[in-house]
């Protein structure tokens, strides 16, 4: 729409790209078995569940950082994207810690899974609800209450 390719939409298409492994690979791991049986070639069927978790873990941290890149050094993302960014992020870390705590339970890569799908939907709803107006004039109402309290 802006005739330009700077970076944001490269970093919106990485933030995907990158939450895409995890997601899969959760769900590779809740159905490995499956996946087996019907000599379908995914990661955890044939490397094994430890290195899929591992690869799980970076593509997490992955994601989580290029999620914060919006807000900063980019700008492009204000205080309620960037808040919602890192209280999702940390959660998604949280699960992708505990599958890498316990690769072979199926429940943990199942609240993995399940888990993905959330935050991409609130990530997204929140960099949507973080461009209204309204939430610009709070942010610059608080922005400008927080400067008057250090000038005092």
């Amino acid at each position: 729409m802006t005739g330009d390719l700077t970076w944001t939409p490269w970093v919106l298409f990485a933030i995907i790209f990158l939450w895409t492994p995890p997601h899969f690979w959760a769900l590779a791991l809740m159905i490995r078995d499956d996946y087996a049986q019907v000599n379908v070639p995914m990661l955890p069927v044939v490397a094994g569940e430890e290195p899929t978790v591992r690869q799980i873990w970076i593509y997490t941290l992955l994601t989580v950082t290029l999620t914060l890149m919006l807000v900063f050094p980019l700008g492009v993302a204000g205080w309620f994207y960037g808040a919602a960014a890192g209280v999702l992020g940390a959660l998604f870390l949280r699960k992708a810690w505990e599958l890498l705590r316990a690769p072979a339970d199926k429940q943990v890569a199942k609240s993995m899974f399940k888990y993905s799908i959330l935050y991409m939907m609130l990530l997204c709803a929140s960099l949507t609800l973080d461009s209204l107006p309204l939430m610009r004039d709070l942010g610059a109402a608080a922005q400008a209450v927080v400067m008057d309290l250090l000038q005092t």
